[in-house]
């Protein structure tokens, strides 16, 4: 275990292991919860909403009887509230 700001510094081996794990979890997530979907990623920096400043990982089961089923994370990031300032 090493201690990682970003995603972007991790190393091959780190890639791997990361991905192994999140099969993991989503065997867990599927046995325990059985989601119609996930929405999985990592967010990057104070503007990117990283708050806490170590790699880690995001595995959100999504379902289809939630009120925004079906809205990824683009639904967010498109709205007009969220367009920059010409």
């Amino acid at each position: 275990i090493r201690h990682c700001e970003t995603v972007f510094d991790f190393t091959p081996q780190e890639w791997e292991a990361t991905y192994i794990l999140l099969k993991v979890v989503q065997e867990l997530l599927d046995r325990l919860y059985q989601p119609d979907g996930y929405n999985v990623g990592w967010n990057v920096g104070k503007v990117g909403g990283q708050e806490i400043f170590h790699a880690h990982l995001h595995v959100i089961p999504r379902f289809k009887d939630e009120p925004y089923a079906g809205k990824g994370i683009r639904y967010w990031l498109k709205q007009r509230a969220n367009r920059r300032p010409r």
